[in-house]
């Protein structure tokens, strides 16, 4: 392939992101200074490979340098004591010299693979790839409900195909009367809301503020279940975003990061997050950017901004495998958060004198 050149241009040329800071003057004629130019080139390209900036295309070579950095590019000509490479973001020109090894790219999965998935009694776990909030939000969107009682409203989200929800104790406090609002997908892609009255109370946690519902089964909608995290892993500054109904408004995405993992409130850990919470969003996910529910929104400090807080996914899971011991009776109202406290103690040995 022969590469034309403009009359203005010299062997190489700066990148979109300006001129190199180490640049230094140059004739300007075609053809002159080339050594100069195709060590700003490599330089260049040492730069690129240490930050990571490099966006390999589809096909191409791997090319190794002496210096121990890969990078992969397809090879538009080799011009004997050099290879123009186009990075994707640019074309340099790198001195066969400076080259360690050359080979063909090996054909790699492509990004969107979704791993292996764990299937538990009523909830799943899965590897899914990072994807952006727009396309997760898409693909979610339907599992992530509006719960409704006659006092109020919260947010939910379906774990199991058989219609099993997760959502907040305090959303069905001492309520029996309960409906979900589904927004599914119709022949058009649109969104629909359909609403499902008598849904069942499962279990009761007050504790970890955490129900779990189930949403009679519809014969004509399959319910799309969302992916409970596998790992705890999260930490400060990941990325995290949160799907509900803040007050009444419905399917609402929030953006935020995690502002850390283990805020202490009476004696339970909660992660703290910027994605703004408020009221309604209540019991809904709190998603990573692979689309995993890593938490349970459950409340916000009034009067702040960007202070919401989400009950941890290790949490979530404990309720879930033990839900048998918080299993709500419908004949005892008081199921789940009846306890007798531990007494306290009364009498108190004087304190020491000081020495």
């Amino acid at each position: 392939m022969r590469l034309a050149r403009r009359p203005s241009e010299t062997c190489a040329r700066p990148t979109s992101f300006g001129r190199w800071p180490w640049h230094s003057p140059v004739d300007s004629r075609p053809g002159k200074n080339c050594p100069a130019v195709a060590r700003h080139c490599a330089a260049l390209l040492l730069a690129w490979v240490s930050f990571g900036l490099i966006l390999s295309p589809a096909r191409g070579d791997v090319i190794e340098l002496k210096t121990g950095q890969k990078i992969e590019g397809e090879v538009l000509k080799d011009a004997g004591g050099e290879l123009i490479v186009d990075l994707g973001v640019d074309i340099v020109k790198i001195p066969v010299s400076q080259v360690k090894s050359r080979q063909a790219s090996a054909a790699t999965p492509a990004a969107t693979t979704e791993g292996k998935t764990d299937k538990n009694d009523i909830y799943s776990t899965t590897e899914l790839p990072v994807r952006s909030i727009k396309d997760l939000t898409l693909k979610f969107g339907e599992g992530v409900v509006l719960v409704q009682t006659p006092s109020g409203l919260g947010s939910g989200f379906i774990i199991d195909e058989r219609g099993y929800c997760v959502t907040n104790y305090h959303v069905v406090e001492q309520e029996t009367r309960i409906a979900v609002t589904i927004y599914h997908r119709n022949a058009n892609g649109e969104f629909v809301r359909r609403r499902i009255d008598e849904v069942a109370i499962v279990a009761l946690n007050p504790f970890f503020d955490l129900a779990l519902l189930q949403v009679p089964v519809q014969k004509d909608l399959k319910f799309q279940n969302v992916f409970l995290a596998r790992q705890n892993d999260q930490r400060e500054g990941d990325e995290v975003f949160a799907i509900g109904n803040p007050l009444g408004l419905e399917r609402s995405v929030s953006q935020g990061i995690i502002s850390t993992r283990n805020r202490n409130f009476q004696g339970l850990t909660f992660i703290q997050t910027t994605a703004e919470i408020n009221p309604g969003n209540s019991g809904g996910p709190l998603f990573n950017l692979r689309g995993e529910v890593v938490g349970v929104t459950n409340m916000k400090l009034l009067h702040g901004e960007g202070l919401g807080f989400a009950i941890p996914v290790a949490y979530v899971k404990h309720f879930l495998d033990n839900r048998e011991a918080f299993a709500f009776d419908k004949n005892n109202p008081n199921t789940g958060h009846r306890y007798l406290e531990a007494p306290r103690r009364k009498k108190f040995a004087p304190v020491p004198p000081a020495p």
